[in-house]
């Protein structure tokens, strides 16, 4: 009987049978963390609890609660929906269906139109497989086995599938009662634990992604182990419709996206506002930091770009032009204009650091089904800045710009935490330079005892890079901020510093945003408020509303002393109601609407409504100002 060691994570070591389940071995570990858990990450890879270990491993076990955990959770929910699906409407055929960041979905191929009284009658059959309690079990074929098996059932996705695999592959199966899928897993032991099931909609989807093929239907679906968790989820999504970015966007007259221009957004004179106010704050609190600003070319030289890499490693993402027949491509990236500025002299160490900033537009080529009002177009502004640092200064540099980072996200309230991202496989550079530069993030993060999340593989192809995700008012997270640390670009553009010793040495390049893009970062703005902006980003901050026309003039008055004041003010003297204009005034999310009468002309008061605490009651003028330049100053939340 041969036997393999099993590490946990407390180090301590554990021996078993070699083929030992990940089911049996978390038994051993615990009955209790047995019926919690949904599977095991050993050696690095999550595998369900009916898989063998098969050698000596690290072991980890996961519940629902953990990103792999879900992960697990919902691959097999997606089968549980296929086997609903087949019962259901005989003759149907079956492409794909994992797991996606909150649920699943499954593309199917079958004449029949699903309508979401379908959906009803599917997520019905799917608590009545699950009731039944069936196990998951995985079995292999070698390739040509599971080629033949697929060809009898005529699962023509299926067929395709294994033929892109190498020939001597074995396949792996997963069988859930009368439902038998091509499927690397991993799974949950049986469908017990999937307590609560809500499919949410229908949409159609290319096989492959690819237009040229053939039209699936997909549904999506999520799943929980507890039916007060799926409400909730349920309740968060009814929020985030309310809140969606581009319905608000219309209401308030922010900003449009045209046919005439898909991907690149209109902004409208209120949404410049809010663009504006963002702007100035972040080159006001860079501007206390010792940072500079710079402005470079949107469309550069081909040449360039061929130098900086882009060319190939992102060229799929640019687009390109022609100029006196030159080529030239409009720039992805402010990274290479910013060395060209760097080269236009030479710097001393005493020079350094040097702290660049640019709020630069940018150009990349995203799929049209991928375009999703601001959270995702063509063209944006990046809150870039680049630092060219000496090696001795990379950490301090990085601990300040955290702390940046930290100060802007507390003042939206964002809370957020940290992601470190590693080499991936297309990488340029040593990998003694990927060490350096992974081992200084890790340093500044411990030096501001900060925990993240370790994401292998996942940097860009020219550097490790930290990212920011942060919690909006709703639990959905958004990655924003990034710092990135590149040896790749000095290299490339034999940039150089004079050491103290007159020698031409390299220096360190911190690339990093806060915001992320402006563009995104005002659709998740509007999103975390909904549309409710606290007064210091209001488009208008005040409106004032007379109750009839005999006090336009001291309304007129009011105006100008709050505009003098720089209070963005609007004025309503249309001939209406006081409550429908308070009403329109509310739906427009203004902070605060000033009624004037009679006794408010009398006094010099102003009667205060304010949009989130309802009448405040009457205030001298003079005191309202104060007030409201108070918030302003101090960035009330």
């Amino acid at each position: 009987m041969e036997m393999i060691k099993i590490t946990l994570p407390d180090n301590s070591v554990r021996e078993h049978e070699k083929g030992t389940t990940v089911f049996d071995i978390t038994k051993d570990i615990s009955e209790g963390l047995a019926r919690v858990a949904v599977g095991a990450i050993v050696n690095g890879d999550t595998k369900g609890m009916q898989e063998e270990v098969k050698e000596d491993a690290t072991f980890e076990v996961v519940k629902f609660e953990d990103p792999e955990g879900k992960r697990i959770f919902w691959h097999t929910s997606a089968h549980i929906m296929a086997l609903a699906v087949q019962n259901l409407f005989p003759g149907v055929k079956f492409a794909i269906g994992p797991a996606i960041d909150n649920g699943f979905y499954y593309d199917f191929d079958t004449e029949h139109r699903f309508t979401p009284e379908d959906l009803e009658k599917i997520e019905e059959e799917m608590k009545r497989i699950v009731k039944e309690g069936h196990k998951l079990e995985r079995f292999v074929l070698p390739r040509d086995e599971a080629l033949e098996y697929f060809k009898e059932k005529d699962e023509i996705y299926k067929v395709e599938l294994i033929e892109n695999l190498d020939e001597d592959e074995e396949v792996s199966f997963y069988e859930l009662g009368e439902f038998t899928d091509l499927c690397a897993g991993p799974h949950l032991y049986d469908t017990k634990k999937v307590k609560a099931i809500k499919l949410l909609s229908i949409a159609g989807a290319y096989w492959r992604g690819d237009e040229k093929n053939k039209m699936l239907q997909r549904i999506y679906g999520t799943t929980f182990e507890k039916k007060k968790d799926l409400e909730e989820y349920l309740h968060m999504l009814e929020e985030a419709k309310k809140r969606d970015h581009r319905k608000l966007g219309r209401e308030l007259d922010l900003f449009t996206i045209h046919e005439e221009g898909p991907g690149f957004p209109f902004f409208h004179p209120k949404g410049m506002v809010l663009r504006n106010q963002l702007e100035n704050f972040w080159k006001e609190e860079h501007a206390k930091r010792d940072y500079d600003e710079v402005k470079t070319p949107v469309i550069l030289n081909e040449s360039l770009w061929h130098q900086s890499g882009h060319w190939d490693h992102y060229q799929d993402n640019m687009y390109f032009t022609k100029i006196d027949d030159g080529n030239y491509a409009i720039k992805p990236m402010n990274c290479p204009g910013s060395i060209l500025v760097y080269k236009s002299k030479m710097y001393s160490y005493r020079d350094l650091p040097l702290r660049w900033g640019e709020l630069g537009l940018v150009h990349r080529h995203e799929l049209s089904g991928a375009l999703h009002g601001l959270m995702r177009v063509r063209s944006f502004t990046q809150d870039d800045a680049h630092l060219y640092v000496l090696p001795s200064q990379v950490k301090d540099e990085l601990v300040s710009i955290i702390e940046l980072a930290d100060y802007m996200y507390n003042v939206f309230g964002f809370k957020y935490h940290i992601e470190l991202s590693t080499k991936p496989e297309n990488s340029m550079g040593s990998e003694e330079q990927w060490e350096i530069a992974t081992n200084g993030l890790i340093e500044a993060l411990k030096e501001k005892n900060i925990d993240y999340i370790l994401n292998e593989g996942d940097g860009a192809f020219y550097g490790p890079k930290i990212d920011f995700q942060l919690e909006d008012a709703i639990g959905r997270t958004w990655q924003c901020g990034t710092i990135q640390l590149d040896f790749q670009m000095p290299e490339r553009f034999d940039i150089s510093y004079v050491d103290k010793d007159n020698e031409k040495k390299r220096p360190v390049m911190i690339l990093r945003t806060i915001f992320g893009s402006m563009e995104r970062f005002m659709g998740i703005l509007i999103e975390h408020y909904a549309g409710k902006f606290p007064v210091w980003l209001a488009p208008v901050q005040a409106t004032i509303l007379p109750i009839s026309d005999k006090f336009n003039d001291y309304a007129y008055e009011l105006r100008n002393k709050l505009k003098a004041k720089g209070i963005r003010v609007e004025l309503d003297v249309r001939a209406e109601k006081i409550g429908y204009k308070i009403r329109e005034a509310q739906l427009q999310q203004i902070p605060y609407m000033l009624v004037v009468g009679e006794k408010e002309v009398e006094d010099n008061l102003v009667s205060v409504r304010s949009r989130d605490r309802g009448d405040q009651g009457q205030m001298n003028s003079d005191d309202f100002v104060a007030k409201v330049l108070e918030e302003i100053e101090i960035k009330a939340k």
